[in-house]
């Protein structure tokens, strides 16, 4: 079995059995609305990061990393937003060190390019992680208007990560769920989470 490599969210690790098998792709999918930027920035954290964004610039990002309380590392930030951002995101993949993490948030921008390229993406992908021990990933938002290769990144993500944000009167509940995780076991149960300052547990009472 890979070893694992802990996620830098203690209760997630300890769900988890010590974190994610090394080479995995993970996607997480969470509201636009949501704190689910967290989890990226925390991750960066536990070891060597490259963090490619597709919608925010890179300063952007920089900036809401170091406005956070909660222990981030030191990513290495980059914008491949631009008009060919497969190309310019596997050109940056293809750079990264042994047991490295990379970050692709948000991934929609890559989803919606030709379906045979982004296959081809996320195979390449894949077999980088696999090679360097590394983990990936993508950022996915949820929304009405769904990337048309969503379908793809859940079928070839390793680990899927599905954070739900409900939001009553004044009361907002984030509940994440693990329904696929390979080369370890899914989760039974949904973790519920507070989105603050860091990703902790909600001992709060359920919304009704």
């Amino acid at each position: 079995m890979a070893s694992r490599l802990p996620t830098g969210i203690e209760i997630l690790d300890r769900q988890l059995d010590g974190g994610i098998p090394g080479g995995s792709i993970v996607l997480l999918t969470a509201e636009p609305a949501s704190q689910s930027e967290l989890f990226l920035y925390q991750l960066t954290a536990a070891r060597g990061t490259l963090y490619l964004t597709t919608v925010r610039s890179d300063q952007a990002v920089r900036d809401a990393i170091d406005r956070v309380k909660a222990k981030t590392g030191n990513p290495t930030v980059r914008d491949v937003g631009g008009d060919a951002p497969l190309d310019a995101a596997n050109r940056l993949i293809g750079s990264l060190p042994e047991g490295a993490n990379l970050v692709i948030d948000v991934v929609d921008v890559l989803e919606r390019t030709d379906r045979a390229r982004y296959r081809s993406f996320l195979n390449q992908l894949q077999t980088h992680m696999m090679n360097t021990g590394g983990l990936a990933v993508l950022h996915g938002l949820k929304g009405d208007d769904a990337p048309p290769n969503r379908s793809m990144s859940k079928h070839m993500a390793d680990v899927v990560f599905d954070l739900r944000t409900v939001v009553r009167g004044s009361e907002i509940q984030n509940q994440l769920a693990v329904p696929k995780f390979r080369g370890g076991r899914a989760l039974e149960e949904t973790i519920k989470l507070r989105l603050a300052e860091e990703v902790t547990v909600d001992t709060s009472r359920d919304i009704a």
